[in-house]
Parts: C-alpha cells; structure tokens; sequence
C-alpha cells in the first residue's frame, strides 16, 4: 500500500512535470498518479504491453496513465 502511494506520487508528479499546465499541487498530482496506475495497467492489458513487476515498471505504468488522465483533465477543463 504504501509503495503504491510512493509510485503514484512519483508518476503524478513526472507527469505534471511533464504535461506543461497539467499539475494541479501535490495532493491532486498524487491522486492522479494513483488514477493513472489504474489506467495505465488497464490500457498496457489491452495493448498485450508488460514493462514488469519492479518499481521502473510500476512507475512508467503509473507515469503514462497519469499523463493520459492529465490530458483527459486538461480537455475536461476547457
């Protein structure tokens, strides 16, 4: 539990980062990269894509999901 808390904060904040205008502080960030773990393991099932069970694996699972739902954010606020 508390290592998913770790990746998702990490992968929220990369993907603020990353996604310019997409971070919304820290807490939504973490939130986001917990969201985005969610998302990003259901879209990697999908496409038959395994980057493995160690934390780099985790973490760019965590990191593209929270980016895809940064950008979903992003639209929806517009």
């Amino acid at each position: 539990m508390i290592g998913a808390i770790i990746v998702g904060a990490i992968a929220g904040w990369l993907a603020g980062k990353i996604m310019r205008g997409g971070g919304y502080g820290f807490l939504i960030n973490l939130l986001l990269g917990l969201l985005g773990g969610v998302v990003g393991g259901w879209l990697f099932g999908l496409l038959g894509i395994e980057w493995g069970n160690g934390w780099i694996g985790q973490t760019g699972t965590a990191l593209v999901g929270a980016i895809v739902v940064l950008y979903i954010a992003s639209l929806l606020k517009k």
